[in-house]
């Protein structure tokens, strides 16, 4: 018999600003890139200067983590070790390893954007904050392949290998990008049944325009 798990919350960044649970937080009034995303951490008025110094992507699925998990009480709740990290992206850290490339062209590399160089370090800058010790995984696939990560999140769920889980995506590349966040938990949180059904409909739901 399978038990179902529940999306809590979801969070949604693109071009046009921030959506938390399908309603608008941020708007981005022209900003873009990058600038949105510094604008929007400052307007969020989270205090967390190691921000600054992270790639895009990183600024990018933090900032996404940051504001769904907030007054979440997630440390409260569980343990470390029952928290679980899934990702997925399109284009891994193409947008760091280019900027890292020319700065080889220079003759400068830059030791600060290799760190970068690796999609899964976004998902190491969220469990540092977060204290996260469960399992962590960034899949790398064109588009977002909801029926298997859905899956794959539901197995982890299911085995005990997590007690909660935050799923979704997160791209950037050359100023555009996109993330979509969720909370899974086995409670019943609220109304929305993590399947993959769901789960697309609610990625469809992002601002796209």
């Amino acid at each position: 018999m399978t038990t179902d798990n529940y999306i809590s919350r979801y969070i949604s960044i693109d071009q046009n600003g921030i959506l938390l649970n399908g309603d608008i937080i941020y708007r981005a009034d022209g900003k873009s890139g990058a600038e949105l995303l510094i604008d929007a951490f400052k307007t969020s008025g989270i205090s967390y200067p190691k921000f600054y110094k992270m790639d895009n992507l990183s600024k990018l699925a933090f900032l996404a983590a940051e504001l769904l998990l907030a007054d979440q009480g997630l440390r409260e709740r569980y343990k470390a070790e029952e928290t679980a990290v899934i990702l997925s992206c399109a284009n891994s850290s193409l947008d760091t390893d280019l900027r890292f490339w020319e700065s080889v062209e220079s003759g400068a590399p830059s030791p600060s954007l290799f760190v970068y160089t690796l999609p899964n370090v976004m998902l190491g800058e969220i469990c540092i904050r977060w204290g996260i010790k469960g399992e962590n995984t960034c899949f790398v696939s064109e588009r977002f392949d909801v029926a298997m990560q859905t899956d794959y999140v539901d197995s982890l769920l299911a085995t005990g290998c997590a007690e909660v889980v935050l799923s979704g995506r997160a791209d950037y590349l050359n100023g555009q990008m996109e993330a979509f966040f969720m909370l899974v938990e086995k409670n019943p949180t609220s109304l929305d049944i993590h399947n993959p059904l769901t789960v697309q409909k609610l990625y469809d739901r992002q601002w796209k325009n």
